[in-house]
């Protein structure tokens, strides 16, 4: 049985489309053929290696994160939906039959941690758009 693995890269991307198997960014001149057009992304990992991302792929694997402001609110958006879905577990009959009464209440107790992280956070992302 294979694992699930989460992971986290830094790339540069720019908008592209991929054409006969070849990638052309907005600036090139794009040949005139019958074969589809794709749109997407030209990636480029910290390592230098180039790759090619399909547009719904990629923008659902990654977010704009060039400013402070970028990352808080990746940060932000991150923590709201782990937070709503631990309110979403914790109000379920059974948390406490799946979790056992320990694990809910140290999860009530991350739950108010996660709420004034989140304050904080807001308010962070308010005085930098100022």
């Amino acid at each position: 049985m294979m694992k699930k693995y989460i992971g986290t890269k830094l790339v540069q991307a720019t908008p592209a489309i991929r054409k006969g198997g070849k990638i052309y960014l907005p600036t090139d001149a794009i040949p005139k053929t019958m074969e589809p057009v794709e749109e997407g992304y030209k990636v480029v990992y910290e390592d230098g290696y180039e790759s090619w991302s399909p547009k719904d792929v990629f923008e659902k694997a990654y977010h704009v994160a060039d400013t402070p402001l970028d990352r808080m609110y990746i940060e932000y958006n991150e923590l709201m939906d782990k937070h709503n879905k631990l309110v979403l577990f914790l109000g379920r009959k059974d948390a406490i039959e799946i979790a056992g009464e320990n694990q809910v209440a140290l999860m009530e107790v991350q739950k108010v941690q996660m709420h004034d992280y989140i304050l904080t956070l807001k308010e962070r992302i308010d005085l930098m758009k100022k």
